[in-house]
């Protein structure tokens, strides 16, 4: 199985992108607009659509305050496993860092989803970092 970490400061309160990561329906708006077109909500689940055409049904597998963390999984007949964490961690600068993993199977499709985390970082980086204000 392949495991993804990415991991990048974001010059904004921690509170403020906990808020946006934990906003599990408004991943277009709030948390990496622009990457995510659209996002709907279904039960424990959201559809996700990206800008690049591709939806997804990510279900929610736990959302942790106390830990700023929030687990989801993807189901997918192409992908036979895909669960990711987001963890948001204070700085002593007051700035935040984010902590993305994502573990999937097949491993081939592991370079696809390492460049689609590394497109979602940077619309977060634009949405939430405090030069975007």
């Amino acid at each position: 199985m392949a495991s993804i970490h990415k991991e990048i400061l974001i010059d904004a309160n921690p509170d403020d992108v906990w808020d946006a990561l934990r906003d599990f329906g408004a991943l277009h708006t709030r948390l990496v607009p622009g990457f995510v077109t659209d996002t709907k909500l279904d039960g424990d689940a959201r559809i996700v659509t990206f800008a690049n055409g591709t939806v997804a049904r990510e279900i929610l597998v736990d959302c942790d305050e106390a830990r700023r963390r929030l687990v989801y999984a993807i189901v997918s007949e192409r992908i036979r496993q895909h669960s990711a964490s987001a963890q948001v961690f204070a700085e002593s600068d007051g700035r935040t860092r984010f902590v993305w993993i994502a573990d999937v199977l097949p491993n081939e499709i592991a370079p696809y989803m390492d460049a689609q985390m590394d497109l979602g970082l940077n619309a977060m980086q634009k949405a939430l970092g405090r030069s975007a204000a």
